[in-house]
């Protein structure tokens, strides 16, 4: 099946596998100048404040037409620059803001992994169960073997099921939340594995898919539901949710993916390329309080938050960032000079593209939402580290 659809999937959030205030947003035929809400005084360099180098980027990459979404970047939990530019729903003119939910893709690895973490803290569970104690259908080779560990870190050699055979012809026929959990199951029951578990390291959306029932199995509520009660409402997250395309159809507070087609011109609403499956949305300052509950240790315990943020798995870094990246239990960690930052990234070729990064050390958080395509952020987060950490 087509890159396309299955990067429709991924702006969903895919099962997840899937408040900022004062501020004005441009709207169509505007200059690309926006407000910003003020800055904590202190240690903030300048390059992050109104004005300064990130801010003056993203209004460059706004005019252009290469960026348009919502920035927030806090200091110690005060705001130090909130900004949004471009039309969440151009068809009927509504703006992107403070307020605008963004599909999060990949980003809501980061709840499920949460998720985990608490049952495991509960006693419910163990890293090192083999998936088999709590969910059934896989053949004995993978049950018996794939623990939750592998899933985690994505080395369980598990891939991804929105490409295989006769995937997108069934999902057309899924109408409710059970059965695209149950038809996403199927077919990441037929898979297999690229190698054998713990012998490799491939992305793997089966595998947090896996992730999903089991916490569905353990907690005894449907994976969105424990999610709701016990992340996002947790968290103090307000209206992040798990929406459906109906849902993406009428509310203005969603902002719509927008991406160009091959040899075409102009964008176009990716609507068309969705299915019913509910993914992740959320808000800039949504993410920032998700991102505070999770370090101050609201979510989770201590020892289970610093279990979740501890490095498990040598990564590729980006070429010549001169970073060191590990695989975490759901994040990444990354090792800039002598600090830490934890975070995650998930975007779609067809529109809509984001990255929430967090600074325990530094006491920073940066959030980047587009509903543009994948490129239309970089740069973004390259600078906003450099300003924060001194490094690119």
């Amino acid at each position: 099946m087509t890159t396309t659809r299955r990067a429709a999937l991924r702006m969903l959030g895919a099962t997840s596998v899937a408040a900022a205030t004062g501020l004005t947003v441009q709207t169509a035929g505007s200059s690309p100048a926006a407000a910003h809400t003020g800055s904590p005084s202190g240690k903030v360099p300048q390059g992050l404040r109104p004005g300064g180098e990130l801010d003056r980027l993203i209004a460059d990459m706004a005019a252009r037409d290469v960026f348009s979404g919502s920035v927030l970047i806090t200091y110690r939990g005060r705001t130090v620059l909130s900004t949004s530019y471009g039309l969440a729903d151009k068809a009927r003119s509504v703006a992107n803001g403070p307020d605008t939910l963004f599909g999060l893709a990949s980003i809501a690895k980061l709840f499920t992994a949460v998720s985990v973490a608490q049952l495991a803290q509960r006693g419910k569970l163990t890293y090192f169960d083999t998936i088999g104690r709590h969910v059934d259908g896989f053949p004995a080779e993978i049950a018996d073997r794939v623990t939750i560990h592998h899933l985690l870190t994505h080395t369980s050699g598990l891939g991804d099921p929105f490409g295989d055979p006769g995937f997108w012809d069934a999902a057309r026929t899924w109408t409710s939340v059970r059965q695209q959990m149950d038809g996403i199951g199927e077919f990441v029951r037929t898979e297999t594995p690229a190698f054998p578990p713990g012998a490799g390291s491939q992305y793997s959306n089966s595998g947090y898919h896996v992730l999903s029932e089991i916490v569905a199995r353990v907690s005894g509520q449907e994976y969105h539901d424990y999610v709701r009660e016990h992340v996002f409402r947790a968290a103090g997250m307000g209206s992040a949710d798990f929406y459906t395309v109906p849902q993406l159809r009428e509310d203005r507070r969603i902002a719509h993916g927008y991406y160009r087609p091959e040899g075409a011109a102009d964008r176009v609403d990716n609507l068309g390329e969705q299915i019913f499956l509910p993914g992740a949305f959320a808000s800039c300052g949504q993410l920032e309080r998700f991102a505070h509950a999770l370090s101050d240790e609201k979510l989770l315990n201590s020892a289970y938050t610093r279990t979740m943020l501890s490095p498990k798995l040598p990564m590729q870094p980006p070429p010549g960032s001169g970073l060191t990246v590990f695989a975490c239990y759901g994040p990444d960690a990354t090792l800039a000079g002598d600090r830490w930052a934890y975070g995650h990234n998930g975007g779609s070729s067809i529109g809509g593209v984001g990255e929430l990064t967090f600074y325990p050390d530094h006491g920073y958080v940066t959030v980047i939402l587009s509903n543009y395509e994948m490129e239309s952020i970089r740069g973004i987060p390259g600078l906003a580290r450099k300003l924060i950490v001194g490094q690119p």
